[in-house]
């Protein structure tokens, strides 16, 4: 496997297999150009941060500009290519202080051509985009929330990206 964010040895044996399914699956939609994209980031880019302060118009406080991102009320979580895990534990990419949020609870992939697309990753009280649960890959487009019990994130881009599409929004 690899990727300690992907460790699933927590799990009762019934979840276990579930949850390797669905990890399974997120790793292997990532295709090769976006494995490169992982692998092969330029070492002179800063390291990405996995949390900004969020200025008071919701975009992250920060000089360097980010391509895709997700934020609540008082961060912005910078999204770096390839897969970004979300849960409660403390090495996902996102971590989420919540105890009805399960450990590894979902990933958002970014590919290398800027698509993005979430993934439920077998999680115990599901993800929803946009109040609707997803139970299959989602794509994501500017301005969709995403929550995951009673955690609510938007996603964002710069915007000039035809994948995605345009816009930003804030949770109010």
């Amino acid at each position: 496997m690899g990727d300690p964010r992907f460790n699933s040895i927590h799990l009762d044996p019934v979840r276990r297999e579930d949850y390797r399914r669905a990890r399974d699956v997120v790793l292997k939609a990532r295709g090769q150009e976006t494995m490169f994209g992982e692998v092969h980031r330029s070492a002179s880019e800063e390291p990405n941060p996995t949390m900004i302060r969020a200025g008071y118009d919701g975009k992250p406080e920060t000089d360097r500009p980010l391509d895709y991102w997700i934020s609540n009320r008082e961060y912005v979580f910078p999204l770096k290519v390839g897969v970004n895990t979300m849960g409660r534990s403390s090495d996902n990419d996102i971590h989420v202080e919540d105890l009805f949020v399960s450990r590894r609870h979902c990933a958002i992939l970014v590919h290398h051509d800027g698509s993005c697309i979430l993934h439920d990753t077998a999680s115990k009280n599901g993800t929803y985009l946009n109040g609707l649960r997803i139970n299959a890959p989602t794509p994501l487009k500017p301005g969709d929330e995403i929550r995951i019990c009673n955690q609510r994130y938007l996603f964002n881009t710069r915007g000039d990206n035809p994948q995605v599409g345009t816009g930003t929004r804030t949770i109010g």
